[in-house]
């Protein structure tokens, strides 16, 4: 619970998107602390019995909002998904959490249904003394930006798109655990992470991509798929860290996504895949050391 005298910032900030950023960047205006209303479970997951695929790990959202300075306040969606927007802002807003002055985006629904919007929330704030500041809506090529755009974005390839709605590289960072050692074989060593249930899927294939480990980044070429070459049935992150050695097994390192190379294939023989490992690493490298990346707001 955060403390009397402060501003909340509302939202979903599942992804904390550059739309996210916008509204949190608002408390700067308002009084005290600086906190953001997080629900313990997706509205969806309570509405429809089914959460969107998540950008983020809760952990790494805390760790991006306590970057910029906001305490979490985490609400259970259950029990105020009944409540009509305005028993939601006197019972919970006002009531419940004493907020002060409040921030949300140009398009904030709540309420029972989403029916309150953020004009309802002006007239409210402004009946109960409440300060209240809106944020204009984050846009990217020509449209707002949107969790739901960076899914589509991530699961057709898109990956600069859905980092510039970011605002930085989308990334992960799951435990490494023993593979099949073939990498190493095919001379080019890599990690294995799996994906928990419910994380987004970015499309199958091969990404120039950058991996810290310790407090250092390397380039390195990523493949998220099934690597039909092998055969396996389960989809997994491997990534070949260039210009690093060392043993990484049971850490979890971070890798950030940078640009779809190529779709996954099945070659003829390990030799060949070798080969098109050994051009996609340079690729990689490439376009590691040329491209502007946006590092600002990377999860370390």
């Amino acid at each position: 619970m955060a403390e009397p005298g402060f501003c909340l910032a509302l939202g979903a900030f599942d992804g904390l998107h550059l739309g996210h950023q916008n509204v949190l960047r608002e408390t700067e205006k308002g009084p005290g602390r600086k906190a953001a209303l997080l629900f313990t479970k997706h509205p969806a997951a309570v509405l429809a019995g089914v959460s969107p695929p998540a950008l983020l790990t809760g952990e790494d959202r805390e760790a991006l909002l306590a970057r910029w300075g906001i305490q979490p306040v985490y609400l259970d969606f259950s029990g105020v998904r009944d409540l009509s927007a305005e028993a939601f802002f006197s019972e919970i807003l006002q009531n419940r959490l004493h907020a002060t002055a409040l921030c949300c985006g140009e398009n904030y629904t709540f309420g029972q249904g989403g029916r309150g919007d953020a004009s309802l929330l002006k007239t409210l704030c402004e009946a109960a003394g409440v300060r209240l500041h809106i944020a204009e809506t984050a846009m990217f090529d020509g449209a707002p930006v949107s969790s739901s755009r960076i899914r589509r974005a991530l699961q057709a390839g898109d990956v600069p798109a859905a980092n510039a709605m970011l605002g930085r590289p989308f990334s992960y960072a799951f435990e490494v655990v023993a593979g099949d050692r073939r990498g190493r074989k095919l001379r080019f060593p890599t990690i294995n992470q799996f994906f928990p249930a419910g994380f987004v899927r970015p499309k199958y294939g091969v990404y120039a991509s950058r991996v810290r480990v310790g407090g250092a980044l390397y380039p390195a070429v990523t493949n998220f798929g099934v690597r039909p070459t092998i055969g396996t049935n389960t989809a997994r992150s491997e990534t070949c860290i260039l210009d690093y050695s060392g043993d990484l097994y049971g850490q979890r390192v971070r890798v950030e996504l940078l640009c779809y190379l190529r779709p996954e294939e099945k070659f003829p023989s390990l030799d060949a895949l070798s080969a098109a490992i050994a051009r996609d690493a340079a690729r990689a490298r490439e376009y590691v050391e040329k491209a502007c990346i946006l590092g600002e707001n990377s999860v370390k």
